[in-house]
């Protein structure tokens, strides 16, 4: 597992930039850089579940470790969904349950820098580091739009 870091500076405040990682509407938006149509099954509340899905039901089930509203968010995540079923951990979720992923705003001059960090397993690298720029992006036009 190594931990990958990515982050952009954003002309918008930190409650705006908050606002669009966490509202359904725009969350659906920027991540589906990753998969057309997903979204995130959860109240946002510190200790819950959250459910990261794809339309037909597929993806992860994660605790939100922290939210900091405004500032810190941070899951950590345990296991799979298939078919908006949460399934028993077997060897191949063991290799990456545990991982951590975090997501930091700083105001700086007027700008907001959003910082992302994510454990990610060897075979998974490569995705992320194509995708989370994408995904940084996206959160930047919208929030600056």
């Amino acid at each position: 597992m190594e931990r990958l870091n990515f982050s952009t500076k954003i002309k918008a405040s930190k409650e705006k930039v908050w606002n669009i990682l966490w509202d359904d509407k725009t969350y659906r938006l920027w991540t589906s850089v990753f998969m057309e149509g997903s979204y995130a099954a959860t109240d946002w509340k510190e200790g819950g579940k959250v459910l990261f899905l794809t339309p037909a039901g597929d993806g992860m089930y994660s605790k939100i470790v922290t939210n900091k509203k405004n500032e810190f968010m941070s899951f950590k995540h345990l296991g799979v969904v298939k078919n908006f079923k949460e399934l028993a951990r077997d060897e191949e979720t063991l290799k990456w349950s545990g991982s951590m992923e975090n997501y930091r705003l700083h105001a700086t001059h007027g700008e907001t820098e959003l910082i992302i960090e994510i454990d990610a397993s060897r075979e998974h690298q490569e995705y992320f580091k194509e995708k989370f720029p994408e995904a940084l992006q996206k959160v930047k036009e919208i929030s600056e739009a």
